[in-house]
């Protein structure tokens, strides 16, 4: 293995790991004080904005690496016509959903910041961060399938 597939490995679990935690940290850390009234908006408006530019840089880092990756150990036929393969587009798709999830919960959640509202913003938003929190779940998952070697 070479040192950039090395450095693409390595970017690649990081971005994954640190993209699934902060929106399971936002899930069930952040929004139930929200939901509660515990949290003010302008606190909160900082943890979105920070949970944002997490989630997109994150998603670029994965495409890239990923990219890398499948680039490096897959052909278009592999890419379908196999276990791995399909693991791997499976990927993709959690990928897609979960930075689609991460943007509209967050502006959800951020819609109400300007008028000092968190409470309702944050009922709203819940829905979106619960299923992101299952995608990211679900995008470890496949990517502990993939590592271990499944075929």
């Amino acid at each position: 293995m070479s040192a950039l597939d090395t450095a693409m490995y390595t970017l690649h679990l990081v971005f994954g790991g640190v993209w699934a935690g902060s929106v399971v940290f936002v899930t069930l850390g952040v929004l139930p004080t929200a939901r509660d009234g515990t949290a003010n908006a302008e606190p909160l408006r900082a943890v979105i904005e920070r949970l944002r530019w997490v989630s997109r840089t994150s998603a670029l880092v994965l495409f890239a690496s990923g990219g890398h990756m499948a680039g490096q150990l897959y052909t278009v036929e592999s890419l379908t016509g196999s276990p791995r393969g399909h693991l791997v587009l499976s990927m993709v798709a959690l990928w897609l959903a979960l930075a689609a999830l991460v943007e509209i919960g967050s502006s959800k959640l951020a819609g109400g910041f300007d008028q000092m509202k968190v409470r309702q913003p944050a009922r709203d938003a819940r829905p979106f961060f619960l299923a992101g929190s299952v995608v990211a779940a679900l995008l470890l998952v496949v990517g502990g399938l993939l590592a271990s070697g499944f075929s």
